[in-house]
């Protein structure tokens, strides 16, 4: 999974954590959960604790998108082959599969092949009817790939406010309501175009706290978030969108364009939605690792989030603890969290949260002279806009912490890290369940 992965796991520590990532992406992979999630016995589909009874449709179809959509597609196909009936799905990551269209789009700035792909993937939902069963596959990743401006909107408008509001610090949640409301699909609206099928949602999530409506944007979610709230986040981060973006949110706020559906809406009396994994799935994989190979685990939290830098400072203050004064117990141990982290862009490099975090906590463990290794990796394989997942380091990383720090303050760590060999290249992992972050105190 790892490339060049013997040079990386150069001590027994580096080693224990490049294998509590391999184990955490793994167990997170779609053909691991959907075999534990998704069953079929004669006519009765079984989604996590909900049950279908198939002889009740016509067709059984999979619609949605995401970095790991395909692999769920092909999980899906494996479950029920020649009872599932076709469908479409938007992703980064395509894989071979036998009755579902995979069409390609792109991560994490949409694209035009991804507009064209979601029209596809609306024009399959517009066809649903009352005898369709469409099982929605949503991932993280959806929100860019499935990619559908409304209205004035152009590709290039919703491209630039997404770089924008990515570079900003905005958290996800907040991202997402403003993509929501520039799009013919996010916010429910997926649903809407579906109905009156029945939709069961297989998720898999890359969204602290498993919010459904965050999640790809919730494309089939009710959406509680509106046009003021679009309007203030651009506000908040002083984002200087197109026309085109702010008088569709201005419009909108002031009635002249209907609201994402909500919980009240019709377009959910036949829905259901289904998280099959999400970054706790991740953590207790990676902590099954790390107990095999003789550590003690601690697991912060699967919901950590602000800027990554600064998270750094305070998981690598524990693992000084741990060090120092066998608090909150003897080393050696593995200290495990999950979450988004995110990074005000104020530079013009290259790298991403993982890297910035990686950077951050190199610095500080050379500073305190403590002996441990840190890897923080995205689970998709994708930090940022780089072909990096993240990185693994220790305290002999940094050997100029000036040039370290100059790197955080370009936001341009990538190719500081590369230099000094700490790179974790895994390609497309086929999942995105959130962050990973691994420290383990010798």
């Amino acid at each position: 999974m790892i490339e060049d992965r013997d040079r990386l796991a150069s001590s027994e520590a580096r080693e224990a954590a490049l294998a509590c990532v391999e184990a955490g992406i793994e167990a997170g992979h779609p053909r691991t959960v959907v075999r534990e999630a998704v069953s079929l016995a004669g006519e009765t589909l079984r989604v996590a604790d909900a049950t279908y009874d198939l002889s009740a449709y016509d067709e059984v179809r999979v619609l949605g998108g995401g970095n790991a959509a395909a692999h769920v597609a092909a999980a899906l196909e494996d479950v029920l082959g020649d009872r599932l009936d076709g469908g479409v799905v938007v992703t980064d990551d395509p894989v071979e599969t036998d009755r579902v269209t995979v069409r390609e789009g792109d991560h994490p700035t949409p694209s035009e092949r991804g507009v064209a792909g979601t029209r596809v993937l609306l024009e399959a939902a517009d066809a649903a009817s009352e005898d369709t069963l469409v099982l929605a596959a949503i991932t993280g990743g959806g929100s860019a790939l499935m990619a559908a401006p409304a209205g004035d909107v152009s590709l290039s408008d919703l491209q630039s406010t997404t770089d924008a509001l990515l570079e900003s610090g905005a958290d996800i949640g907040e991202i997402n309501a403003v993509r929501k409301h520039l799009s013919a699909l996010k916010g429910g609206r997926l649903a809407r175009r579906a109905a009156p099928a029945t939709v069961a949602g297989v998720i898999l999530s890359d969204v602290v706290g498993n919010d459904l409506s965050v999640i790809a944007s919730g494309p089939v979610a009710p959406d509680a978030s509106t046009f003021d709230d679009a309007l203030a986040v651009l506000e908040r981060y002083g984002i200087d969108a197109p026309d085109a973006v702010r008088e569709r949110l201005e419009r909108g706020a002031a009635g002249e364009i209907a609201e994402t559906p909500g919980a009240d809406d019709p377009a959910f009396e036949r829905v259901s939605n289904h998280v099959v994994a999400d970054g706790m799935t991740v953590l207790e994989a990676a902590r099954d690792a790390a107990i095999e190979r003789g550590y003690e685990p601690l697991t912060l939290s699967s919901r950590v989030r602000g800027e990554a830098r600064e998270a750094a400072t305070t998981h690598v203050a524990i693992a000084e603890e741990i060090r120092a004064t066998g608090t909150p117990f003897e080393p050696p141990a593995v200290v495990l969290s999950g979450g988004e982290t995110t990074v005000t862009v104020r530079g013009d490099g290259a790298g991403g949260p993982n890297q910035e975090f990686a950077t951050s906590a190199a610095l500080s463990l050379a500073a305190s002279g403590t002996d441990a290794a840190v890897a923080a990796v995205d689970t998709d394989g994708i930090d940022g806009a780089t072909d990096a997942a993240g990185a693994l380091v220790d305290g002999a990383t940094v050997e100029d912490p000036d040039a370290a720090r100059a790197a955080l303050a370009d936001n341009d760590v990538y190719p500081y890290l590369e230099s000094r060999n700490s790179l974790v290249c895994t390609g497309p992992t086929g999942t995105n369940l959130n962050d990973l972050r691994v420290l383990v105190v010798r």
